[in-house]
C-alpha cells in the first residue's frame, strides 16, 4: 500500500508544481460554465423545454461540471507517451499492480479537484444570482454514492481507452473519440431528455450515463429514491465490468508491446 500512496501524493505535488497551468485550465472551464448557464437561461427563460426549467438546468449544469472536473489529474497523455515510447515496461519490472498504480494516481489528485470545484461553483453561482436546491436525506446520501461510483468508473474508461494506444500509434484520435462518445452519452453535452428516445434508452444503461446523467438527475429528485438505486446499480455493475475487462485488455496488450524493436 506504501507504493499506491506514494503514487497518490505524487500526483498531487506534480499538479501543485503546476499550479498556474491547473489554474489556467480552471478559469477556461469557468468562462465555459458561464456561457453555457447564459445560453441556457436565455432558452428557459420563457418556459420549461422537456420538463427542465431555469433552475433546474442551472444545477444540471453544475453537477455536470463537478463530475467533468473530477478525475481530471488523471495524466492520460502521460500514461499513453509511455506505452508509445516503450517506457511501460519501466513500470512492468516495479512491485506494483499497473491498473491499481494508475488508479492511485487518479486519486491522488482528488483533493485539490474537490478545492477547484467548490471555488467554481460558488463563483458560478455568484454570478448567475442565487442558490441551488438540495435533494432530502435519502436522495442527497444516493447522490453521494453516484458521485463516489464516478471516480474509478470515470477512470477505468480513461484507462481502457488509453490503453488502445498499444494497437495505435498516436493517442489525439483516440481521445478525441472518446471525449465525442463521453459528452453525447453521459448527458454531459446535453441532458440524455432531449435525445432521440431510442439513443437516449441506449446511453442510460450504459457506463457513460453514470459519469454525469445519473448523479444529476438524482440532485435534481428527477428520478425517485427506487429509480435512483436502479441508475446507482448500474454505475457499480459497469465499474466491475470495466475492471475485470480492463485487466483482460491489459494481458493482451502485453503481447503488443515492443521494447527497442523485440
Amino acid at each position: 500500500m506504501n507504493g499506491y500512496r506514494a503514487l497518490a501524493r505524487a500526483t498531487a505535488r506534480a499538479a501543485l508544481t503546476y499550479r498556474f497551468s491547473l489554474l489556467l485550465g480552471m478559469g477556461a472551464v469557468l468562462v465555459q460554465l458561464v456561457a453555457l448557464l447564459a445560453v441556457w437561461h436565455v432558452i428557459l427563460a420563457e418556459a420549461p423545454v422537456n420538463g427542465f426549467t431555469w433552475p433546474q438546468m442551472r444545477a444540471y449544469l453544475l453537477v455536470a461540471f463537478a463530475a467533468g472536473t473530477l478525475v481530471s489529474i488523471l495524466g492520460d497523455f502521460r500514461m499513453a507517451f509511455r506505452i508509445l515510447d516503450g517506457d511501460v515496461a519501466l513500470d512492468l519490472v516495479k512491485p506494483i499492480d499497473y491498473q491499481k498504480a494508475r488508479l492511485a494516481e487518479s486519486i491522488g489528485g482528488l483533493w485539490i479537484e474537490l478545492l477547484l470545484i467548490g471555488a467554481v461553483v460558488g463563483v458560478a453561482l455568484a454570478l448567475t444570482g442565487g442558490g441551488v436546491d438540495t435533494p432530502a436525506g435519502p436522495a442527497l446520501a444516493l447522490f453521494a454514492v453516484s458521485m463516489l461510483l464516478l471516480v474509478p468508473l470515470k477512470f477505468l474508461i480513461v484507462y481502457v481507452s488509453t490503453l488502445a494506444c498499444f494497437w495505435t500509434q498516436n493517442y489525439m484520435g483516440v481521445q478525441w473519440a472518446r471525449l465525442a462518445v463521453v459528452n453525447l452519452l453521459s448527458g454531459a453535452l446535453i441532458p440524455l431528455v432531449y435525445l432521440p428516445h431510442w439513443l437516449a434508452t441506449l446511453a442510460q444503461w450504459s457506463p457513460f450515463a453514470g459519469l454525469t446523467s445519473t448523479p444529476a438527475l438524482i440532485f435534481l429528485g428527477r428520478v425517485g429514491v427506487r429509480d435512483g438505486l436502479v441508475l446507482v446499480g448500474v454505475q457499480l455493475a459497469w465499474v466491475l465490468v470495466l475492471w475485470f475487462g480492463a485487466r483482460l485488455v491489459w494481458r493482451k496488450a502485453l503481447r503488443r508491446l515492443t521494447v527497442n524493436g523485440g
